[in-house]
């Protein structure tokens, strides 16, 4: 599903080259359930932005689903971005004057396809939601403004979820919900990467990957 082929990147500064990436290989299978874990400034944003081809690698070659994702323009990109990949960040990126369902309908703004205003709803609804589908993201707690991050990664019915600390602003109950609303996506055949420095996401992970210093090792 994901495959990166000696991936390396590399930021240049006054003080000399900072390898956020060096020479990383992996690959994720269809249906697998990956968590990355290290210390902060490790290398796991990076990772995660240039799988969702957000962030160009210096070097190395990135694919998700056969496609090579850096051979696409970046209006090719994004489409395929849209249609084919979830995100949840922990900082929730949502637009302030607007609504839930107004927020959850972003996901298709780029995806050259019809807002799909009933799989939103069902999808509020699904996440315990309904009652604050109207409600602006100021009025929700934490943990509500989390699962609108989820929906909005669901809505285009992703083949995968890239996950950047997804609980890192939550309590260990909201937590524990939002990894079981992951596995619910990975349980109907979605693939999933969370990258983290916390241990939660382990009970819920096929596959353990221990990163420093831009490379991986794994379990």
């Amino acid at each position: 599903m994901v495959r990166f082929e000696n991936v390396s990147k590399v930021y240049r500064t006054r003080a000399g080259e900072v390898r956020s990436l060096d020479g990383l290989n992996l690959e994720v299978k269809p249906c697998e359930f990956i968590v990355v874990r290290g210390p902060s400034g490790c290398g796991k944003t990076t990772l995660l932005l240039t799988a969702g081809g957000m962030l160009h690698p210096t070097s190395g070659e990135i694919s998700v689903g056969g496609q090579a994702l850096y051979s696409l323009n970046r209006r090719e990109r994004a489409v395929f971005r849209a249609r084919e990949i979830g995100f949840v960040f922990q900082m929730f990126h949502l637009v302030p004057y607007l609504n839930v369902i107004e927020n959850v309908l972003l996901a298709g703004s780029s995806a050259c396809v019809r807002p799909n205003s009933k799989r939103a709803h069902d999808l509020v609804a699904r996440l315990g939601l309904a009652s604050r589908a109207f409600h602006k993201p100021a009025a929700l707690s934490t943990g509500e403004r989390q699962r609108v991050a989820i929906a909005r990664a669901l809505l285009n019915q992703p083949k995968l979820i890239l996950a950047d600390e997804p609980t890192g602003n939550l309590d260990p109950e909201n937590a524990a919900e939002v990894f079981r609303h992951l596995e619910d996506f990975h349980r109907a055949g979605g693939t999933v990467i969370v990258v983290t420095h916390g241990t939660m996401a382990e009970e819920y992970a096929d596959r353990v990957l221990q990163m420093r210093a831009g490379s991986l090792n794994g379990s």
